[in-house]
Parts: C-alpha cells; structure tokens; sequence
C-alpha cells in the first residue's frame, strides 16, 4: 500500500491530476471536503457531530476528520493506497495523520507538491472563474489572498515532511500530460 499526499495552491491543478492518479493507480481518493458532506448525508455520528460544528460556522475539529479518515481507511484493507486530497492542512493534522497511520501499521510515503508561480496561478485561476460559477475564481485580489493563505498555512505541513524527506516538489507548468508523467515517476520510485 502507498500512502500519498498531493498538495498545491488553488490553480494548480490538483483536482486535475487527482483524477489522473486515481484512474492509473486505482488509488482510493480521500478528500476532506467530500469525506464531510459524505458523512453528514449519510447521518452517521461523526457526520452529526460535524454538521453541529458547521452549522456554529466552525471548523470541524482535527479529531472528528481523523475519525472520518480512520473509517475509511478501515473500510478499503485492500485498497493499493490512499491519495490525500486536501489534507493536512496544518503540522498539528500532519501528526495526528502520521499517528492514526502508524496505528494501523501503515505511512505517509510522499508528499508531491505541485509548483506553479503565482501569475500563473492567477491566470489559470481567472480563467476558471469564467466557467466554475465560483465567485472566489474571478477576483484577482481574492485569488492572491487564498493563494497567500495557503502559503501560510501549508508551508509548515511541507516542513513537518521534509524533515523525513518525503516531500517531492514537482513543477505544476506544462501540459496535464507533462506534470500527470513526472507525478507518475516519483510514485513509481515507490512502488
């Protein structure tokens, strides 16, 4: 089994090549977003217990998602691995990842950062917004802010996995092609 996170700022093209990986790899495709709407509509007691956070205008609480991950993770044992879509987000979620990994006598095995220079990011990111219907895709000022946030807030989850040099920066520029073929390199090293 082969444990992977994808990271990469807004525009970088994660949903892109989540998509790619998952259909090569046969991957189980964890993203957080989906894991909570998922078990909210299922009403499930994490779901409950996450609504009621959501409903406050809350984040949902690091241990209520592990507790999402670690079913899901239960419920595939026979899955060739895991893509992490959107989490960690913080160094505090990255340790309580590791450990509920560890638990299960299993671990992160790379981290692939996509890298896109933020005019780039921008660009792509302006482009989407005359199509995605999301209105946090058509103002430049906002797109820099995200863009910034995620930075900020990512930056030391990079730095918790670099210390056990898992982290891979690939170069998120060229075609879906190019960037889907220099993932599959580094994830091939791993098998």
């Amino acid at each position: 089994m082969i444990n992977i996170i994808l990271f990469g700022p807004p525009g970088s093209g994660k949903g892109t090549q989540s998509e790619k990986l998952i259909e090569k790899y046969s991957f189980k495709h964890i993203s957080t977003g989906d894991l909570l709407r998922s078990e909210i509509a299922a009403k499930t007691a994490l779901g409950i217990e996450a609504k009621s956070f959501m409903d406050k205008g809350q984040l949902v609480p690091d241990e209520v998602v592990i507790g999402m991950i670690s079913s899901v993770l239960d419920a595939n044992p026979h899955a060739k691995g895991f893509l992490f879509d959107g989490f960690p987000r913080t160094k505090a979620q990255s340790e309580a990842l590791d450990k509920l990994l560890a638990n299960k006598h299993t671990e992160i095995n790379i981290v692939l950062a996509l890298h896109v220079n933020e005019d780039e990011l921008v660009k792509r990111l302006l482009n989407r917004g005359l199509t995605s219907g999301r209105s946090d895709d058509v103002n430049e000022e906002i797109i820099r802010a995200r863009i910034i946030e995620y930075e900020n807030k990512t930056m030391p989850v990079a730095d918790y996995y670099n210390q056990f040099n898992k982290v891979v920066t690939i170069k998120g520029e060229g075609t879906i092609e190019e960037i889907f073929s220099s993932l599959c390199k580094e994830i091939d090293k791993k098998f």
